[in-house]
């Protein structure tokens, strides 16, 4: 166990090569030993870049990269008299936006044990860690499961796993809950609380959940989109000075400082929900107008341990379902066998009326746009505009023009860069655009607000609503009960592979 480590930045600026702006700049802060500090921001603000430079992962070695100084204990992470050190000279664990970045081997027990290998523990000693690594973040008896058949949830708690099970001085976490259902969240928010109460490491977390994050704080870093701060201090000060700049700003805040106090008697939105109704097996007859229908359908990589089992679902011309439950009960798969993307094991699937898995590509991308959890697995070219502009027509194109300034993501500033340079949340958002652009008569979205700040997620909403309006229908998998309220009307969940329940969502619910 390495002890935990202060972190003092003193006007640390770092500008990315060929960038127009630095990513960060003039932040200073002292965070103690065993504090946490929690930072928010606009997606784009630098939260990111700061997590990989306090973890010695963000380039010095070109000219005027880093400014001012980033310490890690005794270690200049950035900046000061030297080039940042390579990964590893501090004791720092890191749990990245994208999980699957941070999946290095086949085995789970494996991958975990991998970070323990490099620090030479005995091997009995990782044989006793792993197990208890992988039940502390919400993955019991997972160890010899492969790592490629993890959802996306089951691979960041993987990530989870990793990256406490060496006891690390300084934990960095980027936005760890984005992919998790509300149970794994709240097993990773008690984890936090459990080692903030020890002071067993000093913490950086970056998260949009801000409801469950903001009573950990010791400390509240806000970022403004510029990558400069726009306060720094105890959270309730930060709160009490910043509340209405942060708002402005696109961050989201406490529940109770969004909406103030329920007023006596009244009901939270989600009790305004219609009580839940078992999905019934479908022998109903089907509208001659549905887009998508699977009757009946089961699929599992192995036939023996199917992922979904005998899931019936209508999607018509209008609709916006949501697919709600826990990781792993199915919801990307059932995404996947709707665009044909996987063949079911039984069962039928119709995309307009065709079976999506014998359509062409070019026939199957009329029908239907997918933005997938991972964002950068969907892009095809090397800058943002020709991403955005790959095989429109002129009016799509004017289309796509106009969704990039409402989503925040203009091709006048952000034409010229490389997809890959984005921030997570502006990748997600580029994916979005290229979806919606086509106007697709199906839209399917992989948790679509993952990484998405107050003015995201608003843009996002509207541009769906002109969407579902003008006859296409939505079919999104998300945790974010927030866009479920916002964005949906339908709302299916899953659980162990089964529909277990079905309702509607009150029309026009704020989010």
């Amino acid at each position: 166990m390495s002890p935990p480590l202060p972190i003092r930045a003193d006007g640390a600026t770092f500008r990315y090569a060929n960038a127009d702006r630095p990513a960060i700049r003039d932040l200073a802060f002292e965070l103690a030993s065993g504090e946490v500090m929690l930072v928010v921001g606009p997606s784009g603000s630098g939260k990111s870049t700061l997590a990989r430079a306090i973890a010695g992962l963000v380039p010095g070695d070109f000219p005027g990269s880093w400014t001012g100084s980033l310490r890690v204990g005794e270690t200049e992470v950035a900046g000061g008299a030297g080039d940042s050190p390579s990964a590893g000279a501090v004791p720092v664990g890191v749990v990245f936006q994208d999980p699957a970045s941070q999946v290095v081997m086949e085995r789970v027990a494996d991958d975990v044990a991998f970070g323990l290998e490099n620090r030479r523990w005995p091997l009995v000693d990782m044989q006793r860690r792993v197990p208890e690594a992988l039940a502390a973040a919400g993955l019991p008896g997972f160890e010899d499961r492969r790592t490629n058949e993890l959802s996306g949830g089951e691979q960041q708690r993987l990530a989870i796993a990793g990256a406490l099970a060496p006891d690390p001085g300084v934990l960095v976490l980027d936005e760890p809950t984005a992919n998790l259902d509300p149970a794994g969240a709240e097993l990773v928010f008690e984890r936090l609380a459990s080692l903030r109460a020890r002071r067993r490491c000093t913490i950086v977390l970056i998260e949009h959940r801000v409801d469950r994050a903001w009573p950990l704080a010791d400390r509240v870093l806000a970022l403004d989109r510029d990558g400069s701060p726009i306060d720094v201090g105890p959270a309730s000060d930060v709160l009490r000075r910043s509340a209405a700049r942060m708002a402005r700003a696109g961050i989201w805040l406490p529940d109770e400082v969004e909406k103030g106090a329920l007023a006596p008697g009244s009901a939270p939105a989600d009790s305004l929900t219609a009580p839940p109704t078992l999905v019934e097996a479908a022998s109903q007859a089907q509208p001659a107008t549905e887009i998508v229908s699977l009757l009946d359908v089961r699929f599992g990589f192995d036939p023996a341990n199917p992922v979904l089992r005998g899931v019936n679902l209508v999607v018509e011309p209008g609709d916006r379902v949501a697919l709600v439950g826990p990781n792993g009960s199915g919801k990307t798969t059932l995404l996947r066998l709707a665009l044909g993307l996987l063949r079911p094991t039984a069962g039928v699937v119709r995309l307009a009326g065709r079976d999506p898995a014998r359509l062409r590509g070019r026939e199957l991308a009329r029908l239907a746009g997918y933005v997938v959890q991972d964002p950068e697995l969907g892009f095809i070219a090397d800058t943002v505009a020709e991403e955005v502009g790959a095989g429109l027509d002129d009016d799509a194109w004017a289309h796509a023009r106009e969704l990039a300034e409402r989503l925040d993501l203009p091709l006048e500033r952000f034409g010229d860069r490389s997809p890959y340079r984005l921030s997570g949340g502006e990748q997600r958002r580029l994916g979005l655009i290229t979806a919606l652009a086509r106007r697709p008569p199906l839209l399917a979205l992989d948790e679509p607000t993952y990484g998405q700040d107050r003015h995201g997620h608003e843009a996002l909403v509207g541009a769906l609503d002109e969407l579902v309006d003008g006859g296409s229908a939505l079919l999104a998998a998300t945790h974010d009960e927030r866009f479920v309220r916002s964005a949906t009307r339908r709302r299916v969940d899953l659980a162990s592979g089964w529909v277990v329940a079905e309702r509607a969502q009150p029309d026009g619910t704020a989010a």
